[in-house]
């Protein structure tokens, strides 16, 4: 079928291959459109969970001392004088208790300089950038929000206690938030007693705050629509992305050359990869096998997700797109979590606007 360029204008994420400057990658470290203009006012608390409203006046009173002043650089962090109170505060608890719209509301609060980014975006940023460098760059910012904190990786974990510790050493205020197991979800709740075995170093630095709630994962993962065939696409993609009143930029792509793609693009230049993408369509989705490429995929799953750029595809369905022993395996949150995030964005492809 013959698609209207003026409508419907398609580019191959497998053909980017963006450049970003030091600048450019800090610059991305802000909450996503999604929480972009969330505060602690818009937050509501469960009346039946006090530890929700409790979770609130305690971020709103670890805002507050923050210094509005000007700070002085990594060189000069001898030198001057680091605030009163604790480094840090950490958010524990389930999945869909409103973690992220508080770790964002504080972000939204606090004067800058300040960054807001997932643990993977910031243990990636270390990739591209340096650990020296990285310290640098941020040591002289007020405020780093640190969402779903990860400890399934050690080397990760490691590296992330000595970023955190060194950003606390130069009087930088530290927020995070803790991830859950799906296979835990009943004991779940990546505990303070967690926090504190894992990361020894930093937990004297840590207020940790509970928050209690119902975890929406223990319902399971939704069922994502069923794949198109082939030869449907086009003609989806035009009724999704085109109109009279509206043009939209598609990135489309075989799935087998998109993920070998993405192994040549560092994953903290992911955000830039999707630069101008309205949404994304898909040809012959298969099960990834590989552990390295599918961690990868995550990545591009959580940019996506931060976008809210739907998805169109044939092959297998999105449930399908790990394997069970992965599913099942070290890294089961982040695939359960993939998994999640693309069947919405599938939905929201599929249901008629």
């Amino acid at each position: 079928m013959k698609r209207n360029p003026l409508l419907v204008q398609v580019e191959h994420l497998s053909a980017r291959t963006p450049a970003v400057s030091v600048e450019k990658l800090l610059e991305g470290f802000y909450p996503s459109p999604r929480f972009g203009e969330v505060s602690f006012a818009s937050y509501r608390p469960d009346p039946a969970q006090p530890s929700q409203a409790q979770a609130v006046q305690a971020l709103q009173a670890f805002g507050q001392t923050i210094d509005d002043g000007v700070r002085m650089g990594f060189m000069g962090m001898f030198g001057k004088k680091k605030a009163a109170g604790r480094a840090g505060i950490y958010l524990d608890g389930g999945f869909g208790v409103g973690k992220t719209h508080l770790l964002a509301s504080l972000w939204h609060a606090v004067p800058g300089p300040k960054a807001f980014g997932t643990f993977v975006e910031y243990t990636n940023l270390v990739g591209a950038l340096s650990f020296r460098k990285t310290v640098e760059a941020l040591s002289s910012y007020k405020l780093v929000c640190i969402d779903e904190f990860e400890l399934d990786d050690p080397g990760d974990t490691v590296l992330m206690s000595r970023l955190m510790r060194e950003l606390a050493d130069a009087g930088v205020k530290l927020a995070a938030t803790s991830n859950t197991l799906p296979g835990s979800l009943g004991d779940g709740r990546f505990a303070a007693v967690d926090f504190q075995r894992e990361i020894q170093v930093l937990a004297d630095q840590f207020d940790v705050v509970r928050i209690d709630g119902e975890d929406f994962r223990h319902r399971g993962l939704p069922s994502p629509p069923q794949p198109l065939a082939d030869h449907e696409l086009h003609a989806a993609m035009r009724a999704e992305f085109g109109g009279e009143k509206r043009s939209a930029t598609v990135g489309e792509d075989d799935f087998a050359t998109l993920i070998n793609h993405l192994a040549g693009v560092h994953p903290s230049r992911y955000r830039q990869l999707l630069d101008g993408i309205d949404g994304v369509v898909w040809h012959n989705v298969h099960t990834i096998t590989e552990q390295s490429v599918a961690l990868r995929f995550v990545v591009l799953a959580d940019r996506l997700y931060d976008r809210d750029v739907p998805i169109l595809a044939s092959g297998v369905p999105l449930d399908q797109l790990f394997t069970e022993e992965m599913m099942n395996g070290g890294y089961l949150k982040k695939y359960y979590r993939a998994v999640s995030r693309l069947t919405a964005l599938a939905r929201e492809a599929a249901t008629p606007a």
